[in-house]
């Protein structure tokens, strides 16, 4: 398998899960400002949105969008136990959390991280992400996981998401909950091995 991915985006979310389940992948990073992988080749041709993250199978085919891409990785090793059994309620939560991950919270931050944004749009951008770290600091509190009992691709992804507010200029201090479920996950092996390879820590 070939993961494509861009040090620290969104696409550090698989590149964990594929650690977590001990599989064979190379890692090729992706430049997203010219649009070409490390060898030159055009990225387009993997995937024509230009965005990462990507994953090659070695059957040829290509999933895109983190949802898909996390529950394909989670599904090839059930026994890692990275997603719950499909016809749960918590199967179901998992779906609505990586759902939301992948669409409202990561939208929010779409504007904070483009060059041009107007400072009015930056504001609402802001104001948009703060009420989504609060509305999951409160569902976190108490809890040691994003979805039921069991460490999961939510938690992978929520994680990863959670390491942008600091580059943006948004104060975690105010998220206790959220600050203490970060430095669980980052304890995890699977997590400083895909920190490193990235070059991020």
């Amino acid at each position: 398998m070939k993961l494509f991915i861009s040090p620290g985006a969104c696409s550090l979310a698989p590149h964990i899960a594929l650690r977590e389940t001990g599989a064979t992948f190379d890692a090729v990073k992706v430049d997203l400002a010219t649009r070409k992988v490390e060898t030159g080749d055009d990225f387009l041709t993997v995937n024509p949105s230009g965005k990462v993250p990507a994953l090659t199978l070695d059957s040829g085919e290509t999933l895109t969008e983190n949802p898909a891409i996390l529950l394909y990785i989670a599904d090839q090793k059930p026994e890692a136990g990275l997603a719950p059994r499909d016809g749960t309620m918590d199967r179901y939560r998992l779906l609505s959390r990586l759902s939301f991950l992948g669409s409202e919270f990561h939208k929010a931050f779409v504007p904070l991280f483009t060059p041009g944004t107007s400072d009015e749009a930056k504001a609402a951008a802001t104001t948009a992400v703060k009420n989504h770290l609060t509305a999951v600091d409160k569902d976190l509190a108490g809890k040691e996981h994003y979805v039921g009992a069991d460490f999961s691709v939510a938690d992978i992804y929520l994680f990863v998401m959670l390491g942008w507010p600091a580059h943006v200029g948004i104060d975690m201090s105010a998220y206790p909950a959220l600050g203490a479920y970060c430095g669980r996950i980052a304890q995890r092996p699977a997590v400083g091995a895909a920190l490193q390879a990235e070059g991020l820590i």
